[in-house]
């Protein structure tokens, strides 16, 4: 993977980090995923999350909050960029 987040092929990396269920449900604390070329969104990402991992994750990521690069998602259709961090926040009991 080349320093800007963009691999030979295109492919844009994304940094992921689970929290809570979805840790659990992921199976890993945080992995690294490429995103199809073109112009990547948080959307596509969740689609690769959600292909990679099935069942459980699957059924929670609908449910999850978003962080890119420390900022909430309002809209599954913003861009990533190549290099990003994305946080995935199933919903927290409590207050």
């Amino acid at each position: 993977m080349a320093e800007d987040g963009v691999a030979e092929d295109g492919v844009a990396a994304l940094a992921v980090r689970y929290f809570a269920g979805a840790r659990a449900a992921a199976g890993v604390d945080g992995e690294e995923v490429g995103l199809p070329g073109g112009e990547p969104t948080v959307r596509a990402a969740v689609a690769v999350l959600a292909a990679r991992h099935g069942g459980e994750l699957a059924r929670v990521l609908p449910a999850c909050s978003y962080l890119l690069d420390g900022v909430a998602v309002r809209n599954l259709d913003t861009p990533v960029s190549p290099g990003s961090q994305l946080d995935v926040l199933p919903p927290f009991a409590g207050g």
